[in-house]
């Protein structure tokens, strides 16, 4: 890997579903850094990319790389599959993903959920997991929820102890999937205010997301998804400024509304 290698990078990936072909060749890579941010309608495959992004589907054609490092593939179509486990399982680790909905172990506490992955999975000292975890609850404001079980957090808890528990793998990229979109407005900020902390930061995450305002403040790239393809990208004040697309702007005026 060169330092010039994007964190990550997809090249014309392809992905179907029986007939129904959801990706039709898309192309977009994120350098170290970088928060990009993929809008569109439901139904255009922003999930659908980023779940092959992080190799949780896999796709037909097309390649993923993770810092330069191409995914190996056996097979063909619908039977492609990676060719290496352990390359997975290494590239996973170094890409965390944050879903819609929480998916907190509702028979943990909020410490435990945020130190489970690092303990079983890269087989970490539980005592320096457990220094790392509070301190990651605390970055997210939950510094006082640590003993306490998911059902006594509200929405807007429960997704910030979600992206504790991604951070707590520390991650060279986060992937988050409508992080928001199952939360009220004033839940929604909570999760909103994490977020614009994480890209002052500096750190790598492709975010799909419903919500403009929140593309346009974090985003350095965004990428509007129209069946399965790219029908605009750019930065966020061009693309929301000055969209060249009409059925960018008819999205833009729709969501306004």
């Amino acid at each position: 890997m060169t330092t010039s290698s994007p964190a990550l990078e997809i090249r014309d990936l392809h992905k179907s579903y029986g007939e129904l072909e959801v990706l039709k060749g898309v192309s977009f890579s994120a350098k170290p850094g970088d928060v990009v941010s993929l809008i569109g309608s439901s139904g255009s495959g922003k999930s659908t990319l980023l779940r092959c992004t992080n190799l949780l589907e896999f796709s037909q054609a097309g390649e993923v790389l993770f810092e330069g490092e191409p995914i190996e593939w056996k097979g063909s179509g619908a039977s492609r599959k990676p060719a290496d486990t352990a390359q997975v399982t290494r590239i996973r680790t170094n890409v965390s993903m944050v879903f819609q909905q929480f998916n907190l172990w509702s028979h943990l506490s909020v410490l435990r959920n945020v130190m489970e992955a690092p303990i079983t999975v890269l087989k970490r000292d539980p005592g320096e997991v457990e220094e790392k975890a509070r301190a990651y609850l605390t970055k997210v404001g939950l510094g006082d929820k640590c003993d306490a079980w998911p059902s006594e957090l509200s929405g807007g808890q429960q997704q910030r102890a979600a992206i504790a528990r991604a951070l707590c793998m520390e991650p060279r990229a986060l992937l988050l999937d409508e992080p928001t979109s199952a939360l009220d407005p004033e839940l929604e900020q909570e999760v909103v205010r994490v977020i614009q902390d994480l890209a002052r930061e500096g750190r790598t995450m492709v975010i799909v997301t419903h919500d403009m305002k929140l593309a346009r403040d974090v985003s350095d790239h965004v990428i509007f998804l129209h069946h399965g393809l790219i029908e605009e990208e750019g930065a966020p004040d061009t693309l929301f400024g000055a969209p060249k697309s009409e059925r960018l702007r008819q999205f833009l005026s729709a969501v306004a509304a």
